[in-house]
């Protein structure tokens, strides 16, 4: 009987004890990862780990928090998208569009961000550790150039 409680509360005190959290929208990072379109689409705690979202269109979309580790964003449009707290550890960002996008205490942690737009980018707080920036209005301590 020790045992079965025990047990039964081993399972259950992770459940109920855990802070709830924001799961992304399922059916739009299908359709993300279906048709590399999602403009405007609520992707906030997406998990895009290695995602190809090559030339994706991302405009306005919210992709806060998500999960872009070593996603390729090669071409990707980004303009006016919320990137607030998103993981982009070791992705590579080349010839990507992030004009008037929210790029506060994004992870770029050895990213390759080559040639990228970002006019008008809120930049605060992010994180270039060992990343690669060429030809990109971005410098240490997330100032433009």
């Amino acid at each position: 009987m020790k045992r079965l409680l025990l047990a039964t509360l081993a399972i259950i005190t992770p459940i109920v004890f855990t802070d709830p959290v924001k799961a992304e929208n399922p059916a739009q990072v299908r359709q993300l990862l279906e048709t590399n379109q999602c403009m405007g689409c609520d992707l906030s705690g997406a998990n895009l780990n290695a995602a190809h979202l090559i030339g994706a269109d991302l405009r306005n979309a919210n992709l806060e928090g998500a999960n872009l580790i070593e996603a390729n964003l090669e071409g990707a449009d980004l303009t006016g998208a919320n990137l607030e707290g998103a993981n982009l550890t070791g992705a590579m960002v080349t010839n990507a569009t992030m004009v008037e996008a929210n790029l506060t205490d994004v992870n770029f942690t050895s990213a390759m961000i080559y040639d990228a737009d970002v006019t008008g980018a809120i930049m605060e707080d992010l994180n270039l550790q060992n990343a690669q920036i060429y030809n990109t209005g971005i410098s240490v301590g997330g100032e433009a150039e």
